[in-house]
């Protein structure tokens, strides 16, 4: 039994539309992961083309349920602190255990720790 066919065509054409612009821009973050070079790069595309592509497809299901049930469905909010506040903190742990390795490695390629301290603002 699908609830689909008692959504309203008010409803139903801006969940489309977020599920579809969701579903976009997560697949532009995924075409970020597979051409940009570096590993310090990639990690950017996904992040953000997820985290938001997720706050599309969570905000088309909250207004499709809310619709439905007749009173405001707040679970997707859960999710999206959730994720919103795991996301970041993943990135920055592989970010830094990706440093630290290259650095350990001796790899050239990443910026050494007087290049990071050039970009701290200065103390006042």
């Amino acid at each position: 039994m699908s609830m689909a066919s008692e959504l309203p065509a008010w409803a139903a054409l801006p969940a489309a539309i977020l599920v579809l612009l969701g579903a976009a821009v997560t697949l532009i973050g995924s075409v970020g992961l597979l051409r940009l070079g570096t590993f310090y790069a990639r990690v950017h595309a996904p992040t953000l083309g997820t985290t938001f592509g997720m706050g599309c497809i969570l905000a088309a299901s909250a207004l499709c349920f809310s619709v439905l049930e007749g009173k405001l469905v707040i679970h997707e909010i859960l999710i999206a602190a959730f994720v919103t506040l795991t996301t970041p903190v993943t990135l920055m742990l592989l970010a830094r255990a990706s440093l630290y390795r290259d650095r350990t490695e001796g790899n050239r390629d990443v910026p050494g720790s007087d290049d990071v301290e050039d970009l701290m603002p200065p103390k006042a």
